[in-house]
């Protein structure tokens, strides 16, 4: 398996059933999104100048959506860095294992959805950077 690289997580085109009442978002595992989905959770009221994440999964997939507002996810993999925005809640990013990701510059109002491939463990998580600089190495 070759590291995953910054430029590996993508944007999907969520499908969009338009309705003159408000249009709808209908998600399904190993449908829309490329994994499983295992576990749901969102953010909110997250106060100005904030910044959620800044963490890796070893074996968790993420697809993150702006159900609400607008965000920045900072993606890094301990060589390139790079910043999407998301600010439509027909588009997910997904990131891979093996990123460092943060969600930064929330406007007012945010919800940040995200769908994760497993449970939560706390032991696939990678909290500090340089312990994710070491982890990268033996990849």
């Amino acid at each position: 398996m070759s590291k995953p690289s910054v430029h590996d997580c993508r944007l999907i085109a969520l499908p969009r059933i338009y309705d003159p009442g408000g249009n709808i978002t209908p998600i399904h595992g190993c449908g829309e999104v490329p994994f499983d989905i295992e576990r749901v959770f969102y953010l909110y009221d997250i106060p100005g100048g904030e910044s959620r994440g800044a963490h890796a999964h070893k074996a968790c997939h993420q697809l993150i959506v702006a159900a609400a507002g607008a965000f920045d996810v900072l993606l890094d993999d301990g060589t390139e860095q790079r910043i999407v925005t998301l600010n439509r809640p027909y588009y997910g990013l997904h990131v891979l294992p093996g990123i460092w990701a943060s969600q930064r510059d929330f406007s007012s109002s945010s919800i940040c959805l995200v769908l994760a491939s497993e449970p939560y463990d706390e032991g696939d998580y990678i909290r500090d950077y340089e312990a994710y600089k070491e982890y990268r190495d033996t990849l």
